[in-house]
């Protein structure tokens, strides 16, 4: 790891974290917090997946639907309008609404081949976003002057890496580079993202295999056609099935290349010098 320990935390002049756990559990607070102070460089994926590289699937999306409107299609033809996806760090919708749930067309589902053709461009976007983390860490200061850089990641990364894999590129690209620093949430957390999912479904990101393997366990267990099924009930059926396959590799991750905080610590921290014991603490903990 880049800060060996405590001491080296604390004393480096340029601090360096990637934040990764599952949603709710405080990795945007703590980002927006640091940044606010002045002296830390927010950087967050799901942001740069939306405004660089989904962008331009989104807008396909957008014009293939408005299109079908004739007054819009005058106006996109005549070059009088555009459209452009807003994407910022706490509305990802648009990102969201592109990916989709597979199933029923009529029900707001889209076919299987397209769905996953849509994860697809979304691993490639995430991984980029990824490996571009040392490109905005090194503009972060020497553009703008930020001695501090955070990474806010989005819940998916861990879908991506094999943190068994001593030379796995992403982990060892973003290790080289930050401390990077898993929020570990409890039981009542992951019960309370389910009950918060089964009210508002939406769409995910996931492994190629799992994802396969999921929908195959539906298509059984259900015994319903492809082009039947409900996206919403997917979905929800799929996100604990989700849960519970992200967090080992989330813990691995943790293990093996970086340190773990309790989200009970996270809750407590109100400002930078909070921020820094709580990883101090968790670098001594890890010994």
């Amino acid at each position: 790891m880049i800060y060996e320990n405590a001491s080296r935390w604390r004393a480096a002049p340029h601090k360096n974290i990637l934040l990764f756990a599952m949603s709710g559990l405080g990795k945007t607070y703590l980002s927006s917090m640091l940044r606010d102070t002045g002296d830390w460089f927010h950087y967050s994926i799901d942001y740069r997946i939306g405004t660089r590289y989904m962008s331009p699937h989104i807008v396909d999306m957008a014009l293939g639907e408005a299109m079908k409107n004739p007054v819009l299609k005058d106006l996109l033809m005549s070059d009088s309008i555009y459209i452009a996806p807003n994407v910022h760090t706490t509305d990802l919708k648009a990102i969201s609404k592109y990916l989709g749930k597979p199933g029923d067309v009529a029900k707001g589902g889209l076919a299987w081949g397209e769905y996953t053709h849509r994860q697809d461009q979304f691993q490639v976007a995430e991984v980029s976003a990824l490996m571009d983390t040392s490109h905005f860490m090194e503009r972060s200061g020497a553009i703008y002057g930020y001695p501090h850089f955070i990474c806010d990641t989005g819940g998916s990364i861990c879908e991506w890496v094999d943190a068994d894999d001593p030379d796995d590129p992403i982990l060892t690209e973003l290790a080289s580079k930050t401390l990077m620093v898993w929020i570990e949430g409890t039981d009542d957390h992951t019960a309370e993202l389910v009950r918060r999912f089964d009210k508002e479904p939406k769409p995910m990101s996931y492994d190629p295999t799992f994802l396969l393997a999921t929908w195959r366990a539906y298509l059984a267990e259900f015994g319903v056609a492809e082009d039947k099924v409900d996206p919403d009930d997917f979905i929800r059926w799929a996100f604990a099935k989700a849960l519970a396959h992200r967090q080992p590799r989330y813990r691995k991750i943790a293990e093996k290349w970086g340190i773990t905080v309790p989200m009970e610590a996270v809750t407590k921290v109100k400002d930078t010098e909070g921020f820094v014991s709580m990883i101090a603490d968790a670098l001594e903990m890890r010994g």
